[in-house]
């Protein structure tokens, strides 16, 4: 497999550690809102990422955390009256809960910040007692000058106007200086004053708890994000990395890219920062995941509600093959079909390539069932190939009858049912007059029904 490396900005040949065996951390949510567009194409990217380095032989261990302790956080406390616990605690079960929308696989190990506390004290405390770290009087500081590969991840230039930082302390021994723990006594006791971390040190010490490998040279396989977290988050990690363990904290970095809305860059700022929530009112969950794999992960992606709805026809149309092959037998993948998907994924993940060639043998499929739509072992196969999809692109999960009744809801599936079942004794009584006007009725309501071998089955036009 080749993957995308961040930091010699090529494509290199996965290698891992251990021999078939892959250890990633993804960088999660600071959880103080619902989960953005910018949220899901991480998530989906390297949830890809782990289907395929499954689908080629590899075990996968995979962590992604929750920051729940951060400036954002106490600033929603303030506004709302709310505990941390109450914010943070309603935010995760929302991530997930989108998440589980998008089909995005839960992470081996989830830790939080405030559950790591005894880790991050710990690399803090190494890095003062080696002096790669300095105490001022707001908190305990790491010192950039004495990492003489600082900037070396994200290739900046060491220069003031190239890195800003978001808060500055004048008494900081450089400006490039970044805080690892802030003192608050509001917060946490450790042996150099009571507060909460700073952002970048609660990864290196999760990954330290939770993944390191006993290699000399590197902790993980894969450290994974947003681009915006190349600088200064994951430089900031490597960096406390290479002082405190004497080794890179990965192996291979891998980076998505940003998310534009309506060609815009998404910001909360600029008041676009569409939520996932909004997109899942409009399709169904794994139609926005197919629409944000329908370009190259490292791509910075357009999202537009027009070319989210012009995705999901395409989806549709794979469903259409889905529920065309009924209640058929399952026997196996086509190897050509197999082929063609894993060697699109296994370069760097290219699934737009993936999703070509899985329209070509919708197609072919479609034109084959017309003329032999009695083969059954064509459908098996067929079936057989969808599945493997399923597993490897996360698309397909969804019952292919309920997958197009997405938007109706519980009291007027209760209805369409009621209808229907009128609409059934009409028929046997012969009224046909009467199952004529129940259809009608249901067609206006934008429901169009099937009467197959197996019952009358509906769908939402």
């Amino acid at each position: 497999m080749v993957i995308y490396d961040s930091v010699l900005k090529k494509k290199v040949k996965f290698e891992p550690i251990c021999e078939n065996e892959a250890r990633i951390y993804v960088c999660g949510p600071t959880v103080y809102d619902d989960a953005h567009l910018g949220h899901a194409k991480s998530a989906i990217s390297f949830d890809l990422l782990r289907r395929v380095l499954i689908a080629c032989g590899y075990r996968v261990k995979f962590v992604k955390n929750f920051t729940d302790i951060d400036d954002k956080i106490l600033k929603k406390m303030a506004e709302s009256g709310k505990s941390l616990e109450q914010i943070t605690s309603f935010y995760i079960d929302r991530y997930l809960a989108d998440m589980n929308a998008l089909n995005v696989l839960r992470a081996d190990i989830e830790p939080k910040a405030t559950q790591s506390l005894k880790g991050i004290i710990e690399y803090i405390s190494n890095l003062l007692s080696q002096n790669f770290a300095y105490k001022l009087d707001d908190g305990i500081y790491f010192d950039t000058s004495k990492d003489s590969k600082y900037l070396s991840l994200s290739g900046k230039f060491d220069n003031n106007e190239k890195i800003a930082r978001i808060q500055s302390n004048e008494c900081k021994k450089d400006s490039k200086d970044f805080v690892l723990w802030k003192f608050d006594e509001n917060w946490y006791e450790s042996p150099f004053g009571k507060g909460r971390p700073g952002w970048h040190t609660e990864c290196v010490a999760m990954i330290k708890e939770h993944l390191e490998s006993e290699d000399f040279k590197f902790s993980i396989d894969i450290h994974a994000g947003g681009l915006d977290l190349l600088f200064p988050h994951h430089e900031n990690e490597a960096a406390q990395c290479r002082c405190s363990e004497h080794k890179s904290l990965a192996k291979y970095w891998m980076h998505n890219g940003f998310v534009q809305v309506d060609n815009e860059k998404m910001s909360k700022s600029l008041g676009n920062s569409f939520f996932v929530k909004d997109a899942l009112n409009l399709v169904p969950g794994e139609a926005l995941r197919y629409y944000l794999m329908s370009s190259h992960y490292r791509a910075n992606f357009n999202y537009s509600i027009s070319d989210l709805q012009a995705s999901k026809k395409r989806l549709d149309k794979i469903y259409r093959l889905k529920k065309r092959l009924g209640g058929a037998n399952k026997s196996e993948v086509n190897a050509k079909f197999k082929d063609e998907i894993l060697s699109a994924l296994s370069d760097d993940l290219n699934s737009s390539l993936a999703l070509a060639s899985l329209d070509i043998m919708v197609n072919q499929a479609n034109e084959q069932l017309d003329k032999s739509p009695k083969d059954k072992a064509f459908k098996a196969q067929t079936l057989a190939n969808l599945d493997f999809v399923k597993d490897v692109l996360g698309i397909l999960v969804c019952d292919e009858n309920e997958y197009f009744q997405f938007g109706v809801n519980l009291e007027e599936k209760e209805q369409i049912s009621a209808l229907i079942n009128e609409r059934n004794l009409a028929k046997k009584e012969k009224n046909f007059a009467k199952a004529d006007e129940i259809r009608e009725i249901l067609n206006n309501k934008g429901i169009a029904i099937m009467d197959t071998a197996n019952g009358t089955i509906w769908e939402k036009i």
